[in-house]
């Protein structure tokens, strides 16, 4: 599979090389079309923002967003058909089905389009890039972080996790884990790990069971909005706001309000408005032919810096960005 996709790289990346250098050109504004999963999202909302706000700095780019009114394969890879003839420069999507979009996104990079995919991915045949926003290592070290700032780096900690076959939320328990045995977190001792299945109430349940079987507990790291959220709750119902703290990843909308309560400390998650720009800024590289703007290069991103891209087309912004007192209402008007 490596090397049909090696292949396809280099045949599509010839059949948009004339299209490539002359995008721009003549004063002529490239084109860069932003698929999102569904209309009406704030995340995606966001993402937009952050696109136009690369736009304005490129100055010589034009941003189209779209994508259908509810979450589904099809509806994407309609909008693309319409993009393919309008003959836009890029396509930067988050796809709704990694595999069901191979098709139609490997039409259009045929066409000379250069498709990159952000936030969800396309399988590599059906891209050139995939820009995640943060990487495994980073978001389980900078939940261990957090936890840490929050109890002066001394006490017991317990996780409350999706599911117990949630592969991403076990990729970041073991690097949790992992990071604990640095010397800088050696003052801290996790004593449970327990699983909500991101359900509310069974969530809220099982932070409750933490909280009265672990009296000693000074922190719960949940990386999952669903739980984060539930406890959260579970420490304000349990009056132990102050001596309790939690963190992990969630939504502003969501934790505003457990912000201001103190039962959060700071809280992380992917910012979908720096996504947006990037994903932009990596696109415009693409479209003018950059000589990092391939497998095992780099891409410029503007104010986020320099992208490397390995060997599978896949990039990582970096650590996911922070939420506290003092920027969450800002951002949970967002998403």
């Amino acid at each position: 599979m490596a090397a049909v996709a090696a292949g396809l790289f280099a045949t599509v990346a010839g059949c948009g090389e004339k299209k490539s250098a002359e995008a721009g050109a003549g004063g002529e504004k490239i084109r860069i079309a932003m698929v999102v999963k569904s209309l009406g999202n704030g995340f995606f909302d966001a993402a937009h923002a952050g696109a136009n706000d690369a736009a304005k700095e490129l100055k010589n780019v034009e941003i189209i967003y779209t994508g259908p009114t509810t979450p589904s394969a099809e509806g994407q890879i309609e909008i693309i058909n319409s993009l393919i003839s309008q003959k836009v420069d890029a396509i930067v999507i988050s796809a709704n089905d990694p595999n069901a979009l191979v098709p139609i996104t490997k039409k259009a990079m045929a066409r000379g389009i250069k498709v990159l995919s952000f936030d969800s991915g396309l399988d590599k045949e059906g891209r050139l890039m995939q820009l995640n926003p943060s990487n495994e290592q980073l978001i389980g070290e900078k939940q261990i972080q957090m936890a840490s700032d929050a109890i002066g780096g001394k006490g017991e900690i317990a996780i409350l996790s999706a599911s117990a076959q949630a592969t991403n939320q076990n990729i970041w328990i073991g690097i949790m884990k992992e990071t604990l045995k640095k010397p800088e977190y050696s003052g801290m001792k996790l004593v449970a790990t327990v699983y909500g299945d991101d359900q509310s109430d069974k969530s809220y349940r099982e932070a409750i069971g933490l909280l009265r079987s672990n009296p000693n507990l000074k922190a719960i790291i949940s990386p999952t909005t669903v739980g984060i959220n539930a406890a959260s709750k579970a420490v304000v119902d349990e009056k132990l706001v102050g001596k309790v703290y939690v963190t992990g990843l969630g939504l502003p909308s969501e934790m505003a309000g457990h912000v201001k309560s103190g039962a959060v400390r700071e809280f992380a998650i992917w910012n979908p408005i720096d996504l947006g720009y990037a994903v932009t800024y990596a696109a415009y590289d693409f479209v003018k032919a950059a000589p990092g703007a391939k497998a095992g290069g780099s891409v410029n991103a503007g104010r986020m810096g320099t992208i490397a891209i390995d060997a599978n087309g896949i990039g990582a912004m970096g650590a996911p960005f922070v939420y506290d007192k003092g920027n969450v209402d800002k951002f949970s008007k967002i998403f």
